[in-house]
């Protein structure tokens, strides 16, 4: 069975940048930004992805090209041994963040059908974030719209790379931006938005330290999709003569624009309307609703906004679900359909624990963290550290010629080929073990 491909280079570009430009830029780059200290946070996030992030990104692209296989056979084909473990650990990061992914997901579904009824239009910030943790704490609902996202994750999936993937990432983000740009003019014009502003853009170095850089690098994995094999098997579906840094530069910039935009679109609301920067999770379900009720048609925008959140969701979600899928598929031969139920199935039923650990069974904690965070961590702070330190020692030390040959066009080779092999073999592995021993502590 032939492997798909993408469509067009601007195809694979958007659907790439999907995958990153999702709830992992609009729901969590600005809580994670609010608590880490705003300016001096966004300016380390936006230096790690422009070199970190670009390098890691084309290795993974080159590495999937190379195989033209799943994240495990990557490894198997162009080594074997004890690689494909790598393999093993990214498949695992998509399937642990999907549990948790998967509610916050449902949580744009039901904030649409709030929005539907006006019941959240309103600037009272405790009556938000009280309907907010009411609807966390239930039993029903979260599982219910966790179960409406993870069949919508599913469908597309089901429909193919390109006739689902690609098609859903073309024509649905760039709407996403265009609304953004919208919101944050009107979030711009709050009395007390200029202080969120302030906090947001100007760095206060006084609050640099190591667990900020471990949380700045953790989510740039998040954001960026590394080290959950996303980059890797989305690289596999990628045609020879498409110029892979190039791409790498294209996704990673639409990235940190839409990062940037959110940002900037909750924030000065949070200042603006006196909301707690500690707020986590909940923080962009309960700011924007806020802004809308100060807008002349609110309920329109709020409708548009959950709506088109819900796509930047799904582009990620689906992201995720492709690399469980594709394993499934190339390693045990099964058909496309019976690998995507499984594995939502799969998923899914942890969610639901997941969403419970937000709410009733919010007692129940492992390392003082309950399931939603604990999951967190791992995959942020462990599993995707893990997993890019063995793509960045394998790509480096390992199986460069192959990278080289995918990152050369007709013979020539880049002048920077040489201290990206340097950066890959050195520096990247040491900046990621750091990451790791400090978020060890």
């Amino acid at each position: 069975m032939s492997r798909a491909h993408w469509c067009s280079r601007i195809g694979f570009i958007l659907a790439a940048a999907g995958s990153a430009v999702g709830l992992g830029d609009v729901w969590k780059f600005p809580y994670v930004t609010a608590s880490n200290g705003g300016g001096v946070f966004l300016l380390t996030y936006v230096v790690i992805c422009l070199t970190l992030g670009v390098v890691l990104m084309t290795m993974e692209m080159a590495l999937g090209r190379a195989a033209n296989a799943d994240a495990v056979g990557i490894f198997k084909k162009l080594k074997g041994g004890a690689w494909p473990l790598a393999g093993y650990g990214a498949v695992l990061s998509c399937f642990l963040i999907l549990s948790f992914y998967c509610s916050v997901g449902g949580w744009t579904v039901a904030y649409i059908g709030k929005t539907l009824t006006g019941s959240i239009l309103t600037s009272d910030a405790e009556a938000l974030r009280r309907d907010f943790d009411n609807f966390k704490a239930g039993w029903f609902q979260p599982v219910f719209f966790l179960c409406i996202f993870s069949g919508l994750t599913l469908s597309v999936v089901l429909a193919g790379v390109q006739k689902g993937i690609e098609a859903l990432s073309k024509y649905m983000m760039p709407i996403l931006l265009f609304l953004m740009l919208i919101l944050i003019v009107r979030g711009l014009t709050l009395p007390g938005a200029m202080a969120g502003v302030s906090y947001y853009l100007k760095p206060d170095f006084s609050k640099l330290t190591p667990r900020m850089v471990v949380d700045a690098m953790g989510l740039a994995f998040f954001s960026l999709s590394l080290g959950m094999g996303i980059m890797l098997t989305y690289g596999s579906y990628v045609e020879r003569g498409i110029n892979l840094l190039h791409s790498s530069l294209w996704v990673i910039s639409l990235t940190l624009g839409t990062s940037f935009l959110a940002g900037l679109m909750v924030l000065p609301a949070v200042f603006a309307f006196g909301f707690n920067l500690q707020e986590g999770p909940g923080l962009t379900f309960v700011t924007m609703p806020a802004v809308f009720a100060q807008m002349p048609g609110g309920s329109v925008w709020a409708v548009a906004f959950f709506v088109l959140l819900l796509v930047a969701a799904l582009t990620s979600s689906v992201s995720l679900l492709e690399v469980i899928a594709s394993f499934l598929i190339d390693e045990f031969k099964w058909s496309r359909r019976r690998a995507a139920v499984t594995a939502t199935l799969g998923f899914a039923a942890l969610g639901v624990f997941v969403s419970w650990s937000l709410g009733p069974l919010s007692h129940w904690t492992l390392f003082g963290k309950n399931l939603f965070t604990l999951l967190d961590f791992i995959t942020s702070n462990l599993l995707m550290p893990l997993v890019e330190m063995a793509i960045a020692l394998f790509a480096g030390w390992i199986v460069w010629p192959r990278v080289e040959e995918e990152l050369t066009n007709q013979n020539a080779k880049p002048v920077w080929l040489a201290p990206m092999r340097i950066f890959v073999r050195f520096l990247a592995p040491a900046a990621i073990a750091l990451v790791l021993i400090n978020g060890l502590r």
